[in-house]
């Protein structure tokens, strides 16, 4: 099993939290599954993306644009420390690996694919 969180899931940001709260809900709800379901092999774990580059994202950037007063693609690129968005084949990949048997030692964890943004 793989829920997909946010980096938000490991954060807490101003203006958000009810996002905030359920991101972090997602982890709690991960590990306490992870323990119970592990006695039958079923692994469990979360996935927790940065700022990709598809039109989610550039939907939510052309809004927070508008309140930042500045290019929020641009703003994220900044703080990003790999100095920009992932690529949905770089998040499908890591969703692979924990479905994948190279996981298969891998249960109650958080993977982070944020270009480190919660380093």
């Amino acid at each position: 099993m793989i829920i997909t969180s946010s980096i938000v899931g490991v954060r807490g940001d101003p203006g958000v939290c009810a996002y905030v709260t359920a991101k972090h809900a997602q982890i709690g709800l991960m590990r306490s599954v992870a323990k119970e379901a592990a006695a039958r092999n079923i692994r469990v774990n979360t996935i927790h993306p940065g700022p990709v580059d598809n039109a989610f994202q550039h939907e939510i950037e052309g809004r927070l644009s508008k309140v930042l007063g500045r290019n929020a693609t641009e703003f994220f690129d900044q703080i990003i420390p790999l100095r920009r968005h992932a690529s949905e084949g770089e998040i499908a990949r890591a969703v692979l690996f924990l479905a994948s048997a190279q996981s298969r030692f891998t249960t109650g964890t958080t993977l982070m694919v944020d270009g480190g943004m919660s380093a």
